[in-house]
């Protein structure tokens, strides 16, 4: 990975996930960004960044670029993303919605061949506070220090660290991992990179109901996770009874437990591994203190 000022990014397409602002956000933070692909429009600006057609053409005139941020109408993504793998891009990050799921499966084969790392869809993708912003995640509601973030979320990711940040921790990463029914990296991913990362003391899993990434989660923590690791489940209070998208569907069609993708299977996963599991946000900082101080942080 490379999650540096020195990582050269371009943007691919412009639509209603990315604008000025988001723009600005990522430059005040360091974010190298070079320039943006979007087919009959090379030879334009935008946001004062240089438009290109094709990416081997921003390739021939910068040279190797690091990390793409896909900002595309959903059937448009797939298209999009072969370019960047096929350019050797190696970090790929998808803020769209509603990407197709069989062009998710197509991608991640393409991306699993080229060893790449896919993002999204459906994230704002990756912060470093201070050091680079790869997406639309509100950079205000950040601060540096050790705390990294994985979640499945959207707005929770930032307003979690914003809880965290009020308290005197900083945050090493933060990374969502996309809230689509099939997203590329993993909470497994993820887990393994901030447990590697010298600047993270401690992580915070950020789950919600539907498939089992969290139960698989709680027991890759147990086995292979030396740092700690505090988890919050987003939707506890849905009443009794209500699926989540499609997970109903999904486990009577496989023959699963009913109890399959809901928050109490998530909750008893983590509690049955002893990993601490916040009630609300606010209560994440009060578990994080257990383990590490402000001043640390």
């Amino acid at each position: 990975m490379n999650l540096t000022p020195d990582s050269k990014v371009l943007i691919q397409g412009f639509s209603e996930f990315i604008d000025t602002t988001h723009i600005a956000q990522m430059q005040a933070q360091g974010t190298n960004l070079i320039s943006v692909v979007n087919p009959g429009s090379g030879g334009e600006k935008l946001y004062g960044l240089p438009i290109f057609d094709l990416i081997e053409e921003v390739v021939e005139k910068f040279g190797q670029i690091d990390t793409t941020i896909i900002c595309m109408h959903p059937e448009q993504v797939l298209d999009a993303a072969l370019e960047a793998l096929a350019a050797n891009i190696k970090q790929i990050i998808i803020t769209s919605a509603g990407v197709p799921p069989l062009d998710m499966v197509r991608l991640l084969r393409a991306g699993e061949a080229k060893d790449a790392l896919v993002i999204g869809p459906n994230s704002p993708g990756i912060i470093v506070p201070g050091k680079i912003l790869l997406g639309t995640q509100p950079s205000e509601f950040y601060q540096p220090g050790c705390v990294g973030i994985v979640s499945r979320s959207t707005t929770l990711t930032y307003e979690i660290a914003w809880e965290l940040t009020q308290a005197g921790f900083g945050q090493s990463i933060s990374v969502s991992i996309g809230s689509d029914a099939i997203v590329g990296s993993s909470f497994i991913q993820w887990l393994q990179i901030l447990d590697e990362d010298e600047s993270t003391k401690a992580i915070v899993l950020v789950g919600q109901p539907g498939g089992d990434r969290e139960e698989a989660a709680a027991r890759y923590i147990k086995e292979a996770i030396d740092k700690p690791v505090i988890a919050y489940i987003a939707g506890r209070h849905v009443p009794s009874g209500r699926q989540w998208r499609q997970t109903g569907t999904l486990a009577a069609v496989l023959g699963l437990d009913p109890d399959f993708g809901s928050v109490q299977s998530k909750l008893t996963a983590f509690h049955e591994y002893d990993i601490p599991v916040a009630e609300r946000p606010s209560q994440i900082p009060e578990l994080i203190k257990k383990f590490i101080s402000t001043e640390y942080s």
